[in-house]
């Protein structure tokens, strides 16, 4: 039995010199990744990015251009995900503790230093050098397991 691989975009908002981040997991408060999610059909991408980050955060961003695809994988299950990422711009909005994701999947988010993303157990590993821009950075993350 095949099992399809799974489309995700993720928005890289930096604000104040911060980048936001979101709960990656409910069950792992301690892992955090960029705002996003899975992409739907007959949307485009930017389409599906900009509402996976108001329905996550309650913010509204203007998409701009690709920035990085990554892959993370359970190299022993059957989970594959691709995802792209796209620098986005704060439009508006604030983040407020007591938004609710209607999904329920990101219960926390917060706006980041660099400083404060080394501390952070983060995903992808190269979310930081992207977000910031370092020459170094790389625009295609290979497949990266995924944290049980």
């Amino acid at each position: 039995m095949k099992h399809p691989i799974r489309l995700a975009v993720r928005g890289i908002i930096l604000n104040e010199n911060r980048l936001l981040l979101v709960n990656a997991y409910p069950s792992r408060g301690d892992l955090w990744c960029a705002p996003g999610g899975g992409a739907e059909l007959h949307q485009s991408l930017p389409d599906n990015l900009a509402r996976e980050i108001f329905e996550e955060t309650g913010l509204t961003v203007s998409v701009g251009a690709p920035c990085l695809t990554n892959e993370f994988h359970a190299p022993n299950g059957t989970f594959h995900q691709v995802e792209i990422f796209f620098r986005c711009i704060l439009e508006s909005g604030q983040i407020d503790d007591t938004w609710q994701d209607p999904e329920n999947v990101v219960s926390m988010r917060r706006w980041v230093t660099r400083q404060e993303c080394e501390a952070l157990q983060i995903r992808p590993k190269s979310l930081a050098a992207v977000a910031w821009g370092d020459p170094e950075a790389p625009s295609y993350d290979p497949l990266e397991p995924i944290i049980p």
